[in-house]
């Protein structure tokens, strides 16, 4: 009917009904004080929880830094590793003949170009071993020190005639590091004692 229409509408107006257009109206549902306080808890848990998750993936993000960085260190190192391999071999080659040039030129021999040949590889060895240590490339040295399975290589076991057993007595081939890792062990003999 119009005059009810007309009613309602004043006493829209006047703001005696409130309908729920008006914007002064509450929410049907108030959130209680324990309600909100329950929600502010399980927010502070959600950041608690996110800052955690954060500050692990920050560690970890870190840890694989650094780990990317240790292993461009080691290729930086270590990469001409399967170079220096074959050059010892080479290095080897050349120790021998020396060492044999040597024999054959003694102080007595009159032949000059047998000495002057010794004296060249005797130089070239010295630069090459020269050339090693600058990249970090050592010969080992353990005769008289103690085995070690990690730098050492046995060949064979020598009566431990004033050496202590377990000691290195020979060197049949040079072992060589690399800025202090092993690339080629030593061939060595083991002072043991004599079995009786």
């Amino acid at each position: 009917s119009p005059c009810a229409f007309s009613t309602a509408a004043q006493q829209r107006s006047t703001g005696d009904e409130c309908g729920p257009e008006d914007p002064r109206e509450e929410p049907k549902h108030p959130l209680s004080d324990c309600a909100l306080e329950h929600k502010a808890i399980k927010l502070e848990e959600q950041v608690r929880d996110l800052t955690e998750r954060y500050r692990k993936a920050l560690a970890d993000s870190e840890n694989v830094r650094r780990r990317t960085q240790k292993f461009v260190e080691d290729a930086k190192l270590f990469g001409i590793q399967s170079f220096c391999r074959d050059l010892v071999e080479v290095a080897d080659i050349l120790e021998k003949t020396a060492e044999s040039a040597a024999g054959h030129a003694g102080p007595s021999d009159p032949n000059p170009t047998l000495k002057k040949i010794y004296e060249g590889l005797s130089l070239i060895e010295a630069k090459l071993q020269s050339v090693f240590a600058k990249h970090g490339l050592h010969k080992m040295n353990p005769v008289g020190g103690r085995y070690d399975p990690y730098d050492h290589e046995i060949i064979c076991h020598v009566p431990a005639e004033g050496l202590q057993p377990g000691t290195v007595a020979l060197v049949t081939q040079d072992g060589y590091k690399l800025h202090g890792r092993t690339i080629r062990h030593a061939l060595v003999g083991v002072a043991v004692e004599a079995q009786e």
